[in-house]
């Protein structure tokens, strides 16, 4: 399979998984608003997502896929299958421990991950108890990581891309089929995230069998090259990882300022998610095993043409929608959100949280494109140093701008600290010789800038003559913002075809084969 069809592969999947985590948002903001309950549930379900995006998905699957893609290259399927059992076993051996130990512990570590819940009386209780419950998806979530960088190392992504789909789907059940029967309805959703876990890791075993790569428990052993994967992790734990700490950093620094924001940023996240995950997600993960087979093949001009397409697509489809977020929030986010527990106050300080997380857009999706070109080398130290100082300046961000801008000013904070971490990582790749900008980006990209600043112009003219509609109720709010949506994409497609940004031609090149 092609790179771009690839991306195109992983990209439509993470479409259908994000509108479903859309409906599941939304389900969650009309049972759930955005108070106590809310607050505790998204602390709890972002515990065990950070240390997946930290030890599965970032530093597992940048330090797993260039070993396993080397092997497969050079010696063959059953030495990688031999090599994967091990890391998969080592790797469960360790997240039982390290589960038990964090469910023990978990009391304490909710003081460090959320000290303000603890001026809310029983709100500090809760998120302990419902973070208890989900924390165990932790483990099945990380196998499920390692078992997605094998297919994805055979060319196979369709499975592994589909699996968030499977946890959307589940939570949707939770919310609506428990919620009755449990306590709250941040306990249904707490033990659909821990049964989330278990249905992703069984639809990815009968896939890795099906690709004759069946993952198995062996006796774990300490071989080279696990432990060349585990010294490969740790600053990887960093350099993959940095949108997810500094999410962390800002969920801690927000529930110092009041009752609700963790919540909006967590609602303002999820709609940025849409893009990054289509996007970034999408061509981070097609990109790092094209570009681990090339260098250790030896073909670096196919290296340099494979980061520039990645470049090149994931410009052409995030900057519009940068734009297109960062000017029309208030309408995206009621339509969305607004309804049930969840009010027109709620919306707003949602809304200006959204705004702020659209101006880093483009940085956090450069951060998934330009990372591959280190990992895909073994080189794990150089991201670690860099997002190490990203995330030091995320808290001196943090801290400043909440002062004058609350938690809006934590959202502003992430994205200056994300164009510090993607402007570090592409000067270094250049200095390197690892990124060499073709003729074709170069005019690309600001020919892409300039047809997403022709769409913003178009939103704005029509936000202003649909602003009657986009106040009114839910009906005629919702029309209004399809025909706001549709419009916009209709006017990016004729500016970038106009401006040369892309060409009808590209769209056939990229589901056939590799873009010339």
């Amino acid at each position: 399979m092609t790179l771009a069809r690839s991306i195109v592969t992983v990209g439509g999947l993470t479409m259908v998984s994000r509108v479903l985590g859309f409906a599941r948002d939304i389900l969650i903001a009309n049972f759930l608003g955005a108070g106590m309950i809310a607050d505790a549930f998204f602390v709890a379900f972002r515990f065990p997502n950070l240390f997946r995006r930290l030890f599965a998905e970032g530093a597992f699957s940048a330090a797993f896929v260039p070993l396993f893609s080397g092997l497969l290259e050079t010696e063959g399927r059953e030495k990688a299958r031999l090599f994967a059992d091990q890391a998969f076993s080592v790797l469960a051996f360790v997240l039982v421990a390290f589960i038990a130990l964090i469910e023990i512990a978990m009391p304490w570590a909710m003081y460090g991950l959320a000290p303000g819940f603890d001026t809310t009386p029983g709100k500090m209780e809760l998120a302990t108890e419902l973070s208890r419950i989900a924390f165990p998806y932790l483990i099945f979530i990380s196998l499920v990581s390692l078992q997605s960088g094998v297919l994805n190392s055979l060319g196979r992504f369709a499975a592994a891309a589909a699996a968030p789909v499977l946890l959307n789907l589940t939570l949707i059940t939770a919310i609506v089929g428990l919620t009755p029967l449990m306590q709250t309805a941040g306990h249904a959703l707490a033990w659909g995230v821990a049964a989330a876990g278990v249905v992703q890791f069984v639809w990815l075993a009968v896939h890795c069998r099906r690709a004759g790569m069946a993952v198995s428990v062996v006796r774990p052993r300490l071989g080279p090259k696990v432990r060349l994967l585990g010294r490969r992790i740790l600053p990887v734990v960093f350099g993959a990882s940095a949108y997810q700490i500094n999410l962390l950093i800002g969920t801690i620094l927000a529930s110092l300022i009041s009752d609700g924001a963790v919540s909006f940023l967590y609602y303002a996240d999820r709609v940025v998610q849409l893009p990054l995950g289509v996007v970034g997600v999408a061509v981070g993960t097609a990109l790092l095993p094209t570009l681990s087979r090339q260098i250790k093949g030896g073909q670096a001009e196919a290296a340099d043409h494979s980061m520039n397409r990645g470049l090149e697509f994931a410009l052409l489809l995030t900057l519009p929608a940068a734009v297109a977020l960062a000017l029309i929030p208030a309408p995206i986010v009621s339509v969305l959100f607004e309804r049930g527990a969840f009010d027109a106050a709620d919306s707003a300080a949602t809304a200006a949280a959204l705004t702020a997380f659209a101006t880093g857009l483009p940085a956090y999706v450069l951060i998934k494109v330009l990372a591959p070109g280190f990992f895909a080398r073994e080189d794990t130290a150089t991201p670690v140093r860099i997002a190490a100082w990203a995330m030091a300046a995320n808290v001196v961000f943090n801290v400043i701008l909440m002062q004058f801008f609350g938690h809006v000013g934590i959202a502003i904070g992430a994205s200056l600290s994300a164009w510090l971490n993607a402007g570090w990582l592409a000067w270094l790749l250049r200095r390197r010789g690892f990124l060499v900008i073709d003729a074709r980006l170069r005019r690309r990209a600001w020919r892409t800038l300039l047809a997403s600043a022709v769409m913003g112009g178009a939103l704005a003219l029509g936000a202003w003559a649909l602003a009657e509609p986009l106040a009114g109720a839910f009906a005629p709010r919702a029309l209004a913002l399809a025909v706001l949506i549709a419009g916009g994409l209709v006017v990016f497609a004729a500016a970038a075809l106009l401006t040369g940004a892309t060409g009808l031609g590209d769209v056939k090149r990229y589901l056939r084969r590799d873009p010339a």
